[in-house]
């Protein structure tokens, strides 16, 4: 049986208030020809309403196969975000990647903690970004297994 995550392309969740940093993503994306949708919601609290599918706006959000969250934003940063979706029985088995500019260790050991499956720091010039993008989503649809939904 075929199920609809094999039949359509990843989702992909992007929680990011700088508008600037979302460009460059999707830019990355784009040159890099990848075949994943790309979702963005402006802070935690948006995140999450998207996942909970609350609201108009959100009602027929798809599950995400993967979240990139910034740590630092405003109304519920990534940290809080992190830890709410972690905790969640729901959502718990969503890859996050950490994806911020951020190299504090101090925010590497608490995302750690707080169960992200991976930290990247955002690279400065776009070559840079689109790697990091090319190689988070590499691994993460190509070469890691995930548990299927039904």
């Amino acid at each position: 049986m075929i199920t609809e995550t094999e039949t359509t392309n990843p989702e992909i969740l992007l929680v990011e208030d700088n508008f600037g940093d979302i460009r460059l993503v999707a830019e990355a994306f784009r040159l890099a020809n990848l075949p994943y949708n790309l979702r963005v919601v402006e802070n935690g609290e948006e995140a999450l309403n998207y996942l909970h599918r609350n609201g108009e706006k959100y009602q027929n959000s798809p599950r995400p196969n993967l979240i990139l969250l910034d740590l630092n934003m405003d109304v519920k940063d990534g940290r809080e975000t992190l830890t709410e979706i972690k905790s969640d029985i729901l959502f718990r088995d969503i890859p996050i990647v950490i994806f911020t500019t951020s190299g504090n260790e101090e925010d590497v050991v608490d995302a750690y903690r707080h169960s992200a499956n991976a930290y990247v720091i955002k690279q400065e010039n776009l070559d840079g970004f689109v790697n990091a993008i090319v190689s988070i989503t590499d691994f993460w649809f190509n070469i890691a297994k995930h548990p299927r939904k039904s």
